[in-house]
């Protein structure tokens, strides 16, 4: 089997110290080991292994992960280049764009090539339209291609919603990988929120909400600091629970019936209390943080610091150009970085942890850090996806600061051992 091995100044595995002058070789699509570059190289030369290596002046990490976007919407930069007054502005903007239509299968492929050029090589893609609905095997891609499930009522629901979401499921293609997207809790009366968790499971997928997003979903303290107990109030929906007064979040209602878990990750997580945080934290469900989409829509900036000082499994998010100015998560580990030090976060682990979020993280939040086809960090038998970046690496701190602040431009994607962008930046 051909070794082919990608050194480089400095190789990040994610879940393992960095490493000055360091390399990954790779076989058959996988990972073959991860070392310092010489001892990559003797090791394959002791063992009589012909290689060739192609050296990159950077760093080396895993292909970065989007753990939240809707490439179908590439084409809608119209909306992302405005700025708007919260979520309702937002969406107002969005539906006029959205109406018209348009060849959403196109698109998406936009958007995935734009991903891949980004050093994106996973995604979790919420698809809206059928056409959009292969984006990520089309690419290449690996991630999780996430039906998305809105607008129904409890009566619709009764009436053959059920059946419907269920034959919409069977029509995504597994590969990479399938599940729904229940979009959100004021967009889903009760009974939906409650059976669409039950239907991806049976079907062995994986659920995507968005949640914490708009400042509707946010606990409501009464005047006496707390809110009457609403577990059993029977309410048809969040928005009949709120009209009824309760000040319950939206988190602790979706949680209520059965949404989050370890199969379940969340996208924005904005407004969301410690209470909240401690409830995905107890599930095991990841929060993707999308910050340049909630400043576009007019949104306050995610809780970063608490996210991290809580150890919260967080993971990045570029969400779509119809409100964010690119598919780039590297330019949004850097609003993240600039936010977590205006809340107070001054701890030397940040530009590691936000890096990690943005490729292990992403892995963790869609189940797809383990098993045969694991991502998202370097070790040996996972799938060899990197993304590499060229800079000039001094020590590892600075490098990692680099990064994390203003990645540069000219990134180079490995997806399963292939070069998909950037053969240029390699040496041979």
């Amino acid at each position: 089997m051909p070794v082919v091995v990608h050194s480089a100044d400095l190789v990040v595995p994610m879940t393992a110290p960095p490493i000055l002058d360091g390399a990954v070789a790779v076989a058959d699509g996988r990972i073959l080991h991860v070392g310092t570059r010489a001892w990559v190289l003797g090791h394959l030369r002791d063992q009589g292994r012909p290689f060739t290596e192609q050296h990159l002046a950077g760093a080396l990490l895993p292909g970065l992960v989007n753990a939240h976007t809707h490439l179908q919407y590439t084409r809608m930069a119209e909306v992302g280049e405005g700025r708007y007054r919260g979520f309702d502005d937002w969406a107002d903007a969005f539906t006029a764009v959205y109406e018209r239509g348009q060849e959403w299968g196109e698109a998406a492929a936009d958007g995935a090539r734009a991903s891949v050029a980004a050093g994106v090589t996973a995604a979790a893609d919420i698809v809206t339209d059928p056409a959009a609905a292969t984006a990520l095997a089309d690419a290449g891609l690996h991630g999780i291609a996430y039906w998305e499930v809105m607008n129904w009522s409890n009566a619709a629901w009764a009436a053959g919603g059920r059946e419907q979401v269920i034959g919409e499921l069977e029509l995504i293609p597994t590969s990479p990988g399938s599940g729904l997207s229940p979009h959100a809790p004021y967009s889903l009366d009760a009974e939906p929120l409650l059976d669409i968790p039950d239907i991806v499971r049976a079907h062995g997928g994986r659920l995507h909400i968005h949640l914490g997003e708009s400042h509707f979903e946010g606990e409501r303290p009464g005047p006496d600091g707390e809110s009457p107990d609403w577990h059993f109030a029977g309410v048809p929906s969040f928005r009949a629970l709120r009209e009824a007064g309760y000040g319950a979040s939206a988190t602790a209602f979706v949680d209520r019936l059965g949404v989050l878990g370890p199969d379940c990750h969340v996208a924005h997580g904005v407004y969301m209390t410690a209470a909240d945080r401690a409830l995905l934290r107890a599930r095991g469900t990841s929060v993707a943080l999308c910050p340049r989409s909630n400043e576009v829509i007019g949104l306050e900036a995610p809780p970063v610091a608490a996210y991290l000082r809580e150890g919260s499994a967080i993971a990045v998010g570029t969400d779509s150009l119809s409100s964010s100015p690119s598919l780039d998560p590297m330019a949004d580990v850097a609003a993240l970085t600039g936010i977590a030090r205006a809340q107070g976060y001054a701890d030397r682990d940040l530009h590691a942890r936000l890096l990690a979020a943005a490729t292990f993280g992403g892995a963790v939040a869609m189940g797809l850090d383990t098993g045969p086809d694991r991502l998202g960090y370097l070790a040996v038998g996972a799938l060899a996806d990197l993304a590499g970046f060229a800079l000039p690496v001094g020590s590892e701190a600075d490098a990692l600061a680099r990064l994390a602040e203003a990645a540069p431009e000219q990134r180079t994607t490995v997806i399963a051992g292939a070069v998909r962008h950037g053969d240029a930046l390699w040496q041979r």
